[in-house]
């Protein structure tokens, strides 16, 4: 009788166990969406019925991975006053949300089933609220009940699917057919469960795939596209299971068609084109497509190929950046008199043999040139005439056989000489007369600057700055406090050159003098 038992135990346990510790293959990271619960919790819900939903739904959502670029759940449950028990961004992990389910107690009272719809459309299940809904990412409303009184609920059940949230309805009960199939979304035989609140279990799966096919995370996206590849990127469904990826990649012809030098194959969907093929294991995520052409529209296919479960093919399409021969941009720099630096890019020292460089003097000036590696992408062009315009061009010569040229004008500084020669002579007791040398070629004309005036309001009509013209060599200047300070600048075309300044000294004896600083 004891063996008899313990067998009996034994063969409980190993039926029992798999129930508890089973998860469906390839849910885990399948899926990116927000999902709330709406759980009738309200009088007409006994004890048991509202602990039967809740082991339900720990079942339903033991396998999905949570956080915040997976699954993210929010439960609100339905009474006279209807209650966030725990929003998207409460659970990352299912040990946190199996915890939180095994506490939640019921709220009694009234069916107000639409307050809580209310508080669902308005907060929980708001794209970019704050604590709501992911924006771009899909939502889903799965509300269990008995179906007893929901109340008016198609006009708020309706808002929500316009505004993109996709309905499910899980009842308990046999009633209000009609009212129910009008609220959840299309397809209804796919979204709508009626089901005895002790066989509960039996839809877990369709449920589940129900949510699945909503927000199954099924995008490949493409980045770092150069001119000759690109980078596939995608979520790595397969993780976890046994298998991989076959990757089919081409460019696109008239008519959709994909052909690509040097494929692997050829396609039947596309003819009998040429294609390129790679594999990459089932834990990858990234693929690199390499030896792509220029400017050229590609199509690329991802499909997941395991024996575990089925998944649907990706594909996309984009286009690789035109192909930027150098020079394709001139830059100059260190400007001077009789000098520039003139820098180009982008470097292609595998493209390009060598760079020339012509310069000349507009409009008709000298024509002179030099030749510098594939390795530079500058150089200094020295021994040039000061304040002129010259045409610079940089011809690349491509190891292909191309040629490219790009032309600017680069203007070189004018020189600014210094003043040579400052004098100041003291006349009576207020005065000075200024002289100073400025026979340089190029002087546009003077600018003087002197302290303020003597006494302790202004001499009308004196300003303590001067601009004279370029014949002018002296000027004087009346009313000079003692010891004031009176500079000379030369004016250029494009800038002032370096001045003389000197102190008036007022003395009995009226003396010549002149010093620079």
């Amino acid at each position: 009788m004891e063996t008899r038992a313990l067998l009996t135990w034994i063969c409980v346990c190993l039926l029992v166990r798999p129930l508890t510790s089973q998860t469906p293959d390839g849910v885990l990271n399948c899926c990116e969406g927000d999902v709330l619960f709406l759980v009738d919790s309200s009088g007409s819900v006994s004890s048991y019925e509202h602990s039967s939903m809740l082991s339900f739904l720990s079942e339903l959502l033991l396998p999905f991975a949570l956080g915040e670029d997976q699954v993210r759940v929010g439960l609100l449950q339905v009474g006279t006053k209807p209650r966030l028990e725990f929003g998207f961004d409460t659970f990352s992990t299912q040990s946190g949300l199996q915890g939180a389910l095994r506490n939640i107690k019921p709220l009694r009272g009234d069916t107000n089933t639409v307050e809580a719809l209310k508080m669902a459309k308005e907060w929980v299940l708001r794209s970019g609220a704050a604590d709501g809904a992911r924006a771009g990412l899909p939502r889903v409303l799965v509300w269990l009940t008995d179906g007893v009184k929901p109340g008016d609920v198609v006009g708020p059940m309706t808002k929500l699917q316009e505004e993109g949230v996709a309905v499910l309805v899980v009842s308990t009960g046999h009633g209000n057919y009609q009212v129910l199939r009008k609220v959840v979304s299309p397809p209804v035989e796919d979204h709508l469960y009626f089901v005895d609140i002790d066989d509960m279990s039996i839809i877990t799966e369709d449920l589940r795939d129900a949510i699945i096919e909503i927000i199954r995370a099924e995008r490949i996206q493409v980045r770092d596209v150069s001119t000759s590849s690109a980078t596939l990127q995608w979520r790595p469904v397969l993780s976890g299971l046994t298998g991989y990826y076959e990757i089919r990649f081409g460019p696109v012809l008239t008519g959709g068609s994909t052909s690509g030098g040097g494929g692997t194959g050829t396609s039947p969907s596309t003819g009998g084109s040429h294609y390129e093929r790679l594999t990459q294991t089932a834990d990858s995520s990234t693929a690199r497509l390499t030896g792509l052409k220029p400017d050229t529209t590609y199509t690329a296919t991802l499909t997941p190929e395991s024996n575990d479960q089925a998944f649907n093919t990706l594909s996309v399409t984009f286009k690789t950046n035109p192909e930027v021969l150098s020079p394709s941009t001139v830059t100059i720099s260190e400007s001077g008199p009789t000098s520039v630096r003139v820098s180009w890019g982008p470097l292609q020292p595998e493209k390009v043999t060598s760079y020339y460089i012509e310069y000349s003097a507009l409009p008709r000036g000298r024509l002179n040139a030099v030749t510098v590696g594939s390795n530079q992408n500058s150089t200094l062009l020295r021994d040039l005439q000061p304040d002129t315009t010259y045409l610079v061009t940089i011809s690349a010569r491509h190891a292909s056989g191309k040629e490219k040229a790009m032309s600017v004008k680069v203007c070189t500084q004018e020189v600014t000489p210094a003043l040579a020669d400052l004098q100041l002579t003291t006349v009576g007791s207020d005065s000075v007369q200024v002289d100073w040398k400025g026979s340089v070629a190029g002087v546009r004309g003077y600018w003087l600057t002197w302290e303020g005036q003597r006494g302790s309001g202004p001499v009308p009509g004196q300003p303590s700055s001067l601009y004279l013209p370029a014949d002018s060599l002296s000027t004087r200047l009346t009313h000079i406090p003692p010891s004031a300070r009176v500079c000379v600048s030369p004016i250029y075309r494009m800038a002032r050159g370096e001045g003389l300044c000197c102190t008036a000294q007022f003395h009995s004896d009226a003396l010549a003098y002149g010093f620079q600083s």
